[in-house]
């Protein structure tokens, strides 16, 4: 797979400046952010690391996340979220360009994973939290006819957009629902808890609505992974507010535990790594070390893919998943 596949580098580009204009919008002055205890941990102390579109990042010194700090309160980020041009422009001109190319690539063998790996649950009662177009909730429902699927998604166009699927909607966010308690076999959370104010949050309310035995299913950015390592403050991926938070292995499964889960697998299956280092060096100019654009430059594409294999399967890339059981 490759970053263009699944990300038009001119549509990202674009939503990248209309996030800088949103900024200006809907956080105009940065003294009314709040300073926050580390999102995975909970430590005080952090270091600075780097500033960019005048959001400061620091990394945890308990559990190495790295996260905005200080930040917007929760309430003015869930409206940028929802009625911001930028997040409108993700759904229209972005995601929408390449929802089939993102089904094939990404959510088709999501589903089959996750069916492969936990067939008792073909029964159960899922729930996708932050269910978007329910891509996901489609695939999974070829593979398990007889689960009841529940989109948990708090927009308005998106939770339409499921129901003329014939998805199930709960038209809210997780943190909000109630009377749902130890209802769900598996939760899904997909590329949220890097936004969110208050991850935490979310994975103590997964651990209510699970019965026992469920599953939550989740992934997230690994801010120790490849490409943001080795692009920081340049990375694409680290643009602020949208993302917030970089946990790593160690800290997202810190995080699990520390609610009462039992975390089963932590992995970085990622495939994308090195594709979006040699993308920024080649398009963005991106300044890296010299081995990198020796690699970029002159290595085969064997090389890249064995180096890619490598990374993934030794916890490195910067796409990371974790299965968590609750007793």
């Amino acid at each position: 797979m490759k970053e263009q596949e699944i990300r038009n580098r001119e549509a990202f580009v674009h939503y990248l400046r209309l996030v800088r204009e949103d900024i200006a919008n809907y956080f105009p002055d940065s003294e009314q952010f709040r300073t926050a205890p580390c999102p995975a941990c909970g430590a005080l102390e952090h270091t600075a690391e780097f500033a960019k579109a005048g959001f400061e990042y620091v990394a945890c010194r308990a559990c190495s996340t790295l996260f905005v700090n200080p930040r917007p309160a929760a309430a003015p980020l869930r409206e940028f979220y929802l009625r911001s041009p930028s997040s409108r422009y993700w759904v229209e001109g972005f995601f929408l360009p390449v929802a089939e190319a993102r089904r094939e690539k990404i959510f088709r063998p999501r589903a089959r994973q996750i069916a492969g790996q936990l067939p008792a649950l073909a029964r159960e009662t899922i729930g996708d939290i932050g269910a978007g177009f329910g891509l996901f909730l489609e695939e999974l429902r070829i593979l398990w006819p007889h689960a009841r699927m529940i989109a948990i998604e708090p927009s308005a166009e998106m939770a339409a957009i499921c129901r003329s699927k014939a998805i199930e909607v709960l038209e809210t966010t997780v943190e909000d629902l109630e009377g749902q308690e130890s209802r769900f076999g598996l939760l899904t959370a997909f590329e949220l808890l890097e936004h969110l104010y208050q991850p935490r949050a979310l994975v103590e309310k997964a651990w209510r609505l699970l019965r026992p035995g469920g599953r939550l299913l989740a992934t997230t950015l690994n801010g120790q992974g490849f490409d943001i390592q080795v692009l920081w403050e340049q990375s694409k991926s680290v643009f602020p507010p949208h993302h917030l938070n970089f946990l790593n292995p160690r800290a997202l499964a810190g995080l699990c535990e520390s609610a009462g889960f039992v975390v089963e697998e932590v992995s970085t299956p990622g495939q994308l790594d090195w594709d979006i280092v040699e993308g920024a060096i080649a398009n963005d100019s991106a300044t890296t070390d010299r081995i990198w654009r020796l690699l970029a430059r002159n290595g085969s594409e064997r090389c890249k893919r064995e180096f890619q294999a490598w990374l993934s399967r030794h916890g490195l890339s910067s796409h990371m998943r974790i299965l968590a059981r609750k007793p």
